[in-house]
């Protein structure tokens, strides 16, 4: 019996465990089961679901960037994790401005207030993560969001429910039949064909942002799977065009998780005053035949053994209402003026 489409997003879906943050509160529904956050594009995990998103690494590179000035060094040594992630192998260069936000600094009302507000102007966002954190200015926060909305060049159409693998359960897919208008094939490119197992497309949107599709068994890292794809695709002689006879189809995939990487918590970096509190991501992704929506957070807590000062909230002063001058040369004033109309004066 032909085999249904098992997708492997490469280079856009994303991973988590089934780990709650206990920093938030639960408003979100329950997990995805066995779904696992890998870290890196390069990790490996024989999770049956999982999902990576370049997130925390966004994060970590403001870490380097910013306060070690180079690859970060825990006391003690440093978890695989750690030295995997120094290499920066995912950075903001890969991504358009548009799509991602950072920000760091003492954990005080007004970051909160900063960060807040950039996610409204930037993303018309708001934040699920940085709402039950604490914000006495006792610790310092590294931050990111990642955020991409984008449509398909033409709506896919919505095909009937169908069985996924060997799950009895029914599933909602979106694709092309031999009913479908011809318009939509120009969604659809083909990178290779080997078997109705073993092929990988290419789905093209009305912005920069593609998706590949790769149809495989393997449970390999992200990173082989892909050039495996970039490999069986150079190889390929065959037609390329998603020509009248062929179909597609993929299942809507939506979902929520959060995970947290604990190998990361309590380690103190060397030749600063930081001990990572907590290490945080969080990752929502919706896929139906119009488009993809995909909001990623990530966070670095840490505590400060000696309290870095608190940056003042900056203050206006704009005398742009009514206000009252003072000319003073020594102990009391010699002239006084109460501007009300500025406009009238200036006559």
């Amino acid at each position: 019996m032909k085999k249904t489409f098992l997708t492997i997003l490469a280079m856009l879906m994303v991973s988590t465990s089934a780990f709650a943050f206990p920093f938030l509160k639960k408003t979100t529904p329950a997990q995805p089961a066995e779904l696992v956050t890998v870290p890196t594009f390069a990790s490996e995990s024989q999770a049956k679901n999982k999902v990576w998103v370049g997130t925390f690494e966004l994060v970590w590179n403001v870490l380097m960037d910013e306060i070690t000035r180079g690859p970060v060094n825990f006391v003690n040594g440093n978890p695989p994790l750690a030295d995997e992630l120094n290499k920066q192998n995912f950075s903001k260069d890969l991504i358009s401005e548009n799509s991602y936000y950072t920000a760091h600094g003492v954990m005080t009302p007004y970051l909160k207030s900063v960060i807040e507000t950039a996610l409204q102007q930037k993303f018309n966002e708001t934040s699920e993560l940085l709402k039950g954190l604490n914000w006495d200015g006792e610790k310092y926060l590294v931050y990111a969001m990642l955020k991409k909305d984008f449509e398909f060049i033409n709506a896919f159409d919505e095909l009937k429910k169908e069985k996924f693998g060997s799950n009895r359960t029914k599933v909602q897919y979106f694709g092309i039949d031999r009913k479908s208008k011809a318009q939509l094939r120009d969604n659809v490119q083909v990178l290779f064909y080997n078997s109705d197992n073993d092929f990988a497309v290419k789905l093209f949107t009305k912005d920069n942002d593609k998706i590949i599709l790769y149809r495989t068994d393997d449970n390999k890292s992200f990173e082989t799977l892909y050039n495996e794809v970039l490999t069986k695709q150079k190889e390929y002689k065959g037609d390329t065009r998603f020509n009248k006879k062929d179909k597609f189809k993929v299942p809507n995939l939506k979902f929520k998780t959060d995970h947290e990487y604990t190998e990361l918590a309590g380690k103190t970096i060397k030749n600063t005053d930081f001990t990572i509190d907590a290490a945080l991501q969080s990752i929502e992704f919706n896929m139906n035949n119009k488009g993809v929506e995909l909001k990623s957070e990530a966070a670095l807590i840490m505590k400060m053994s000696m309290p870095l000062p608190v940056v003042e909230e900056p203050r206006d002063f704009f005398c742009d209402d009514t206000f009252v001058l003072f000319l003073i040369e020594k102990d009391k004033p010699y002239f006084a003026l109460r501007v009300k109309d500025a406009a009238s004066l200036n006559k």
